[in-house]
Protein backbone atom coordinates (compact mmCIF):
# COMPACT_ATOMS: atom_id res chain seq x y z
CA UNK A 1 0.00 0.00 0.00
CA UNK A 2 1.26 3.63 -0.65
CA UNK A 3 0.44 6.82 0.61
CA UNK A 4 0.04 10.04 -1.73
CA UNK A 5 1.65 13.01 -0.45
CA UNK A 6 -0.15 14.79 2.53
CA UNK A 7 -3.49 16.38 1.46
CA UNK A 8 -4.67 19.94 2.63
CA UNK A 9 -7.34 19.35 5.06
CA UNK A 10 -10.27 20.90 2.67
CA UNK A 11 -9.35 17.90 0.18
CA UNK A 12 -10.17 15.45 2.85
CA UNK A 13 -13.68 13.10 1.95
CA UNK A 14 -16.15 14.50 4.78
CA UNK A 15 -17.23 11.23 7.07
CA UNK A 16 -19.78 12.77 9.60
CA UNK A 17 -18.57 12.77 13.31
CA UNK A 18 -16.37 9.66 14.61
CA UNK A 19 -17.33 7.99 17.36
CA UNK A 20 -13.89 9.25 19.13
CA UNK A 21 -11.32 11.76 17.58
CA UNK A 22 -7.62 12.27 18.58
CA UNK A 23 -4.82 14.44 16.93
CA UNK A 24 -1.09 15.41 17.25
CA UNK A 25 1.54 17.67 15.42
CA UNK A 26 3.18 15.70 12.84
CA UNK A 27 7.26 15.47 13.56
CA UNK A 28 8.72 17.57 10.91
CA UNK A 29 9.86 14.38 8.84
CA UNK A 30 7.13 11.81 9.08
CA UNK A 31 5.79 8.99 6.73
CA UNK A 32 2.45 7.54 7.55
CA UNK A 33 3.04 4.88 4.98
CA UNK A 34 6.42 3.35 5.75
CA UNK A 35 5.42 3.50 9.53
CA UNK A 36 2.44 1.04 9.11
CA UNK A 37 3.74 -1.09 6.28
CA UNK A 38 5.12 -3.80 8.60
CA UNK A 39 1.82 -4.15 9.73
CA UNK A 40 0.26 -4.87 7.06
CA UNK A 41 0.00 -8.56 5.62
CA UNK A 42 0.34 -7.39 1.62
CA UNK A 43 -1.63 -5.30 0.01
CA UNK A 44 -4.97 -7.62 0.20
CA UNK A 45 -4.90 -7.44 3.90
CA UNK A 46 -8.57 -7.61 4.78
CA UNK A 47 -8.02 -5.11 8.01
CA UNK A 48 -6.22 -2.49 6.04
CA UNK A 49 -7.81 -0.16 3.28
CA UNK A 50 -6.17 2.70 1.54
CA UNK A 51 -7.15 6.50 1.82
CA UNK A 52 -6.49 9.58 0.44
CA UNK A 53 -4.23 11.06 2.94
CA UNK A 54 -3.55 7.81 4.78
CA UNK A 55 -5.00 4.24 6.25
CA UNK A 56 -7.88 2.90 7.57
CA UNK A 57 -7.22 -0.31 10.08
CA UNK A 58 -9.65 -2.46 11.64
CA UNK A 59 -9.27 -3.96 15.01
CA UNK A 60 -10.11 -5.30 18.28
CA UNK A 61 -9.95 -3.37 21.46
CA UNK A 62 -10.82 -4.75 25.13
CA UNK A 63 -14.00 -2.91 24.73
CA UNK A 64 -15.04 -3.77 21.14
CA UNK A 65 -14.01 -3.35 17.43
CA UNK A 66 -13.01 -0.67 16.01
CA UNK A 67 -13.00 1.46 12.37
CA UNK A 68 -9.68 3.49 12.94
CA UNK A 69 -8.99 6.35 9.72
CA UNK A 70 -5.27 7.51 10.32
CA UNK A 71 -4.36 10.71 8.30
CA UNK A 72 -1.30 12.73 7.49
CA UNK A 73 -2.53 16.21 6.22
CA UNK A 74 -1.46 19.85 6.86
CA UNK A 75 1.25 18.91 9.44
CA UNK A 76 -1.53 17.01 11.62
CA UNK A 77 -1.78 13.32 12.39
CA UNK A 78 -5.41 12.74 13.00
CA UNK A 79 -7.23 9.27 14.34
CA UNK A 80 -11.05 9.40 14.08
CA UNK A 81 -12.52 6.09 14.77
CA UNK A 82 -15.91 4.15 14.51
CA UNK A 83 -17.20 1.47 17.06
CA UNK A 84 -17.73 0.16 20.60
CA UNK A 85 -13.56 0.48 20.60
CA UNK A 86 -13.18 3.70 18.84
CA UNK A 87 -11.78 5.31 21.95
CA UNK A 88 -9.61 2.83 22.84
CA UNK A 89 -8.32 2.61 19.18
CA UNK A 90 -7.60 6.45 19.41
CA UNK A 91 -5.73 6.15 22.58
CA UNK A 92 -3.52 3.34 20.92
CA UNK A 93 -3.17 5.79 17.96
CA UNK A 94 -0.11 7.54 19.21
CA UNK A 95 2.12 4.66 19.82
CA UNK A 96 0.92 2.53 16.67
CA UNK A 97 2.13 5.70 14.55
CA UNK A 98 5.22 5.33 15.60
CA UNK A 99 4.80 8.58 17.71
CA UNK A 100 6.90 6.79 21.01
CA UNK A 101 9.74 5.91 19.03
CA UNK A 102 12.43 7.70 19.46
CA UNK A 103 15.45 7.53 17.22
CA UNK A 104 17.19 10.23 18.66
CA UNK A 105 20.15 7.89 20.54
CA UNK A 106 20.67 6.50 16.89
CA UNK A 107 20.64 9.96 14.94
CA UNK A 108 23.33 11.52 17.62
CA UNK A 109 26.06 12.28 15.14
CA UNK A 110 28.75 10.21 17.43
CA UNK A 111 26.71 7.29 16.81
CA UNK A 112 25.82 7.93 13.01
CA UNK A 113 29.60 8.05 12.50
CA UNK A 114 30.44 4.50 13.45
CA UNK A 115 28.02 3.22 11.25
CA UNK A 116 28.66 2.00 7.68
CA UNK A 117 28.50 4.35 5.21
CA UNK A 118 25.34 3.02 3.43
CA UNK A 119 23.52 3.09 7.02
CA UNK A 120 24.19 6.26 7.17
CA UNK A 121 22.96 7.24 3.95
CA UNK A 122 19.69 5.30 3.71
CA UNK A 123 19.06 7.29 7.45
CA UNK A 124 19.89 10.40 5.34
CA UNK A 125 17.68 9.72 2.98
CA UNK A 126 14.63 8.50 5.12
CA UNK A 127 14.07 10.44 8.28
CA UNK A 128 10.65 10.12 8.14
CA UNK A 129 10.83 6.12 9.61
CA UNK A 130 9.56 5.44 12.70
CA UNK A 131 8.86 1.65 14.69
CA UNK A 132 5.05 0.69 15.28
CA UNK A 133 3.65 -0.39 18.56
CA UNK A 134 0.34 -2.09 18.39
CA UNK A 135 0.64 -3.63 21.88
CA UNK A 136 -2.16 -6.26 20.41
CA UNK A 137 -0.43 -9.33 20.73
CA UNK A 138 -2.77 -11.66 19.42
CA UNK A 139 -3.71 -9.96 16.20
CA UNK A 140 0.44 -10.02 15.73
CA UNK A 141 1.14 -13.78 16.60
CA UNK A 142 -1.56 -15.40 14.49
CA UNK A 143 0.00 -14.15 10.99
CA UNK A 144 3.40 -14.75 12.27
CA UNK A 145 2.76 -17.91 13.02
CA UNK A 146 1.03 -18.71 9.68
CA UNK A 147 4.41 -17.05 7.79
CA UNK A 148 6.33 -19.63 9.73
CA UNK A 149 8.18 -21.88 6.82
CA UNK A 150 6.43 -21.23 4.44
CA UNK A 151 6.33 -18.49 1.36
CA UNK A 152 4.93 -15.11 2.07
CA UNK A 153 2.71 -15.21 -0.90
CA UNK A 154 0.89 -18.66 0.59
CA UNK A 155 0.58 -17.34 4.21
CA UNK A 156 -1.00 -14.09 2.97
CA UNK A 157 -3.17 -15.96 0.96
CA UNK A 158 -4.04 -18.21 4.11
CA UNK A 159 -5.06 -15.25 6.11
CA UNK A 160 -6.65 -13.56 3.73
CA UNK A 161 -9.19 -16.49 3.32
CA UNK A 162 -9.33 -17.07 7.40
CA UNK A 163 -10.15 -13.66 7.95
CA UNK A 164 -12.74 -13.09 5.23
CA UNK A 165 -14.49 -15.93 6.46
CA UNK A 166 -14.24 -16.00 10.03
CA UNK A 167 -13.97 -12.38 11.15
CA UNK A 168 -16.29 -9.44 11.13
CA UNK A 169 -17.17 -6.41 9.15
CA UNK A 170 -15.87 -3.94 10.52
CA UNK A 171 -17.88 -0.68 12.41
CA UNK A 172 -18.97 1.06 9.61
CA UNK A 173 -17.79 -0.95 6.91
CA UNK A 174 -19.59 0.48 3.52
CA UNK A 175 -20.54 3.49 4.90
CA UNK A 176 -17.59 5.54 6.85
CA UNK A 177 -15.88 2.75 6.14
CA UNK A 178 -14.65 0.80 3.11
CA UNK A 179 -16.80 -1.91 2.24
CA UNK A 180 -15.17 -4.90 2.66
CA UNK A 181 -12.78 -4.15 5.46
CA UNK A 182 -13.10 -6.90 7.98
CA UNK A 183 -11.69 -7.20 11.69
CA UNK A 184 -9.84 -10.84 12.44
CA UNK A 185 -11.31 -13.09 14.77
CA UNK A 186 -11.00 -12.65 18.40
CA UNK A 187 -9.02 -15.57 19.98
CA UNK A 188 -12.15 -17.45 20.66
CA UNK A 189 -13.10 -17.08 17.08
CA UNK A 190 -9.55 -18.51 15.49
CA UNK A 191 -10.14 -21.57 18.26
CA UNK A 192 -13.72 -22.55 16.92
CA UNK A 193 -12.18 -22.36 13.32
CA UNK A 194 -12.67 -26.48 12.14
CA UNK A 195 -9.62 -28.04 11.21
CA UNK A 196 -11.14 -28.53 7.94
CA UNK A 197 -11.45 -24.65 7.49
CA UNK A 198 -7.04 -24.39 8.33
CA UNK A 199 -7.10 -27.43 5.56
CA UNK A 200 -9.12 -25.17 2.67
CA UNK A 201 -6.84 -22.02 3.68
CA UNK A 202 -3.86 -24.37 3.05
CA UNK A 203 -2.43 -24.29 6.49
CA UNK A 204 -1.14 -27.24 7.80
CA UNK A 205 -1.13 -29.06 10.69
CA UNK A 206 1.53 -28.13 12.39
CA UNK A 207 0.90 -24.34 12.01
CA UNK A 208 -2.76 -24.68 12.72
CA UNK A 209 -1.80 -26.46 15.93
CA UNK A 210 0.57 -23.61 17.22
CA UNK A 211 -2.13 -21.31 16.53
CA UNK A 212 -4.44 -23.54 19.28
CA UNK A 213 -2.04 -23.86 21.70
CA UNK A 214 -0.75 -20.33 21.58
CA UNK A 215 -4.42 -18.72 22.10
CA UNK A 216 -5.45 -21.27 24.74
CA UNK A 217 -3.65 -18.58 27.00
CA UNK A 218 -4.69 -15.53 25.15
CA UNK A 219 -5.43 -13.44 28.54
CA UNK A 220 -1.97 -13.63 29.11
CA UNK A 221 -0.75 -13.13 25.77
CA UNK A 222 -2.38 -9.82 25.42
CA UNK A 223 -0.75 -8.91 29.39
CA UNK A 224 2.83 -9.33 27.19
CA UNK A 225 1.97 -6.06 26.15
CA UNK A 226 2.44 -4.56 29.23
CA UNK A 227 5.83 -6.31 29.70
CA UNK A 228 9.15 -5.29 28.03
CA UNK A 229 9.67 -6.75 24.26
CA UNK A 230 12.44 -8.79 26.00
CA UNK A 231 10.30 -10.31 28.50
CA UNK A 232 7.29 -10.82 25.82
CA UNK A 233 9.57 -12.94 23.62
CA UNK A 234 10.71 -14.89 26.11
CA UNK A 235 7.27 -16.20 27.29
CA UNK A 236 6.27 -16.43 23.22
CA UNK A 237 9.21 -18.65 23.58
CA UNK A 238 8.12 -20.65 26.26
CA UNK A 239 5.00 -21.48 23.94
CA UNK A 240 5.62 -25.31 21.70
CA UNK A 241 5.85 -24.06 18.38
CA UNK A 242 7.20 -20.90 18.74
CA UNK A 243 10.83 -19.82 18.38
CA UNK A 244 13.00 -16.96 18.13
CA UNK A 245 12.11 -16.10 14.62
CA UNK A 246 8.41 -16.11 15.31
CA UNK A 247 8.66 -14.24 18.51
CA UNK A 248 10.77 -10.96 16.67
CA UNK A 249 8.43 -10.79 13.98
CA UNK A 250 5.79 -10.53 16.64
CA UNK A 251 7.65 -7.87 19.04
CA UNK A 252 8.73 -5.89 16.37
CA UNK A 253 4.86 -4.88 15.64
CA UNK A 254 3.99 -5.09 19.32
CA UNK A 255 6.36 -3.03 21.10
CA UNK A 256 8.16 -1.40 18.46
CA UNK A 257 11.25 -3.04 19.52
CA UNK A 258 14.46 -1.65 17.77
CA UNK A 259 16.73 -4.60 18.70
CA UNK A 260 14.60 -7.60 17.82
CA UNK A 261 16.58 -9.93 14.97
CA UNK A 262 14.06 -12.44 13.19
CA UNK A 263 16.97 -15.17 13.64
CA UNK A 264 16.03 -18.64 11.24
CA UNK A 265 14.75 -16.09 8.36
CA UNK A 266 14.80 -17.51 5.03
CA UNK A 267 16.87 -14.26 3.21
CA UNK A 268 17.66 -11.95 6.26
CA UNK A 269 21.24 -13.60 7.29
CA UNK A 270 21.68 -13.84 3.34
CA UNK A 271 20.57 -10.03 2.83
CA UNK A 272 22.92 -8.52 5.97
CA UNK A 273 25.88 -10.39 5.26
CA UNK A 274 25.88 -9.34 1.66
CA UNK A 275 24.62 -5.52 2.27
CA UNK A 276 27.61 -5.73 5.35
CA UNK A 277 30.66 -7.17 3.77
CA UNK A 278 29.23 -8.60 -0.14
CA UNK A 279 29.49 -12.10 1.04
CA UNK A 280 26.39 -14.18 2.03
CA UNK A 281 26.54 -15.24 5.70
CA UNK A 282 24.72 -17.47 8.65
CA UNK A 283 22.63 -16.79 11.45
CA UNK A 284 25.06 -17.16 13.47
CA UNK A 285 27.37 -14.71 10.77
CA UNK A 286 24.45 -11.79 10.72
CA UNK A 287 24.51 -11.99 14.43
CA UNK A 288 28.36 -10.97 14.91
CA UNK A 289 28.03 -8.44 12.16
CA UNK A 290 25.20 -6.39 13.85
CA UNK A 291 26.65 -7.03 17.51
CA UNK A 292 28.55 -3.79 17.32
CA UNK A 293 24.83 -2.11 17.02
CA UNK A 294 23.32 -3.97 19.92
CA UNK A 295 20.28 -2.29 20.70
CA UNK A 296 19.53 -0.81 16.96
CA UNK A 297 20.10 -3.91 15.40
CA UNK A 298 16.27 -3.68 14.07
CA UNK A 299 16.84 -0.37 13.05
CA UNK A 300 20.29 -1.14 10.98
CA UNK A 301 18.24 -3.92 9.41
CA UNK A 302 15.39 -1.47 8.52
CA UNK A 303 17.91 0.98 7.16
CA UNK A 304 19.23 -1.91 4.91
CA UNK A 305 16.95 -2.83 3.68
CA UNK A 306 16.11 1.03 2.78
CA UNK A 307 19.85 1.15 1.12
CA UNK A 308 18.99 -0.22 -2.40
CA UNK A 309 20.86 -2.87 -1.64
CA UNK A 310 19.69 -6.25 -3.76
CA UNK A 311 21.56 -9.73 -2.64
CA UNK A 312 22.16 -11.84 -5.45
CA UNK A 313 19.69 -15.17 -5.30
CA UNK A 314 21.09 -18.54 -5.32
CA UNK A 315 19.94 -22.02 -5.56
CA UNK A 316 16.06 -22.74 -5.99
CA UNK A 317 13.52 -20.38 -4.34
CA UNK A 318 11.02 -21.76 -1.53
CA UNK A 319 8.01 -23.75 -3.13
CA UNK A 320 5.09 -22.37 -2.92
CA UNK A 321 2.66 -25.45 -1.17
CA UNK A 322 -0.96 -25.64 -1.68
CA UNK A 323 -2.68 -28.48 0.76
CA UNK A 324 -6.26 -27.58 0.03
CA UNK A 325 -7.06 -30.03 -2.21
CA UNK A 326 -4.27 -33.03 -0.51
Amino acid sequence: MTLADPLPRAALPALGTADADGSWPAPDHYSLAATCFPLQRGDGDPCFAPHPAGLWAAFRTPEGPASLLLTHAAGTLRARAWGDGAASAVASAPALLGLTDDWSAFDDEAYLARLPRLVREARRRNPALRLPSTGRVVDALVPTILEQKVTTLEARRAYRYLVRRHGSQAPGAGTVAPAGLMVAPSAEGWLRIPSWEWHRAGVGPQRSDTVMRALRSAAGLERLASRTAQEAAAALQSIPGIGIWTAAEVTQRTHADPDSISVGDYHLAHFVGYALTGERTDDAGMLRLLEPWRGHRQRIVRMLYLSGVRAPRYGARMTVQDHRFH
